[in-house]
């Protein structure tokens, strides 16, 4: 609603009926040169007067052409020591320690951290699974050494919280309906449960009692905590675990394909930015101050 009245506001108050693509184009080149905003917000602005037209007028905008693009802007990722990274785990317990020694340790995203699911972790082969990582696609990376402890004994208790919901009839949650027709019973099935689960249950639409996973902001808020307690200076956020993953890994000598595939990175020049920010300097070169 929000863009929706901005743009009638900036057409005079005229009714979205009387305009089409040439006043759209307008008004989000506008956004762009006049207010400067990024290009995530003048494509949600887009998004939102296209569902305008659709959906509530019915009437579909054709191709809007002529629009000045916001400009985006390249961000340097926020890399970690593995000093700092030592320092934040300390001051973490629990599932949210465990999601970050994950994250650091095998590059996932937090949703996919906190979403995993048993039989996607793969004790014997040292092996992680994503599926349904970013752009829908799977990808293997490497589980850690030193995650193997507490991930044991985290499907350890989460194997006898399993065994308790079965007996309420409580299930796991966030399966496609194509899934649940191919397997009925699959959501009451160990595989398919969460390896970190929410403390709290619900019930759907159907009326079935649920467990999700782990809510990937109680994550957020205590890296962020631990980082505060820590002392250490950088914006840290759980991305930058697996930022500080992609570096280290390039640092240790790991070719830069291999690193984009165990990222699940489409394009060579998304994981291109991780050679900016290795610890020889900002581009690599060392400073002619180091030799006076």
């Amino acid at each position: 609603m929000f863009w929706i009245r901005r743009f009638i506001i900036y057409n005079d108050r005229r009714h979205p009926k009387e305009m089409g693509e040439a006043e759209v184009g307008t008004f989000l080149s506008m956004l762009a040169v006049k207010e400067h905003v990024a290009a995530s917000t003048q494509n949600q602005a887009l998004a939102a007067l296209r569902f305008l037209y659709e959906r509530v007028l019915r009437v579909p905008l054709n191709r809007v052409d002529g629009i000045v693009p916001a400009k985006r802007p390249r961000r340097v990722p926020i890399v970690l020591s593995k000093r700092e990274v030592r320092a934040i785990f300390r001051q973490l317990s629990g599932e949210c320690r465990l999601s970050a020694e994950l994250m650091y340790g095998s590059g996932l995203r937090v949703l996919e951290c906190v979403s995993l699911r048993v039989k996607d972790v793969d004790l014997d082969r040292r092996e992680i699974v994503v599926r349904g990582g970013k752009g829908d696609t799977d990808r293997r990376t490497p589980l850690a050494e030193s995650c193997v402890p507490a991930l044991r004994q985290q499907l350890k208790r989460r194997e006898e919280e399993f065994r308790r919901d079965a007996r309420l009839g409580i299930r796991t949650s966030c399966l496609s309906d194509a899934l649940l027709r191919k397997y009925p019973n699959a959501d009451a099935e160990w595989r398919w449960q969460y390896v970190m689960a929410a403390a709290r249950t619900f019930v759907d639409a159907s009326g079935v009692r649920r467990r999700h996973h782990f809510h990937e902001t109680s994550v957020q808020r205590a890296v962020k905590a631990a980082a505060d307690s820590a002392g250490i200076a950088k914006r840290a956020t759980c991305n930058s675990f697996r930022h500080s993953f992609a570096t280290h890994l390039l640092e240790s000598g790991s070719d830069i394909r291999t690193v984009q595939e165990l990222l699940g990175h489409t394009d060579l020049r998304t994981t291109m930015v991780y050679t900016h920010v290795l610890n020889k300097g900002g581009l690599g070169v060392r400073s002619p101050a180091d030799d006076l």
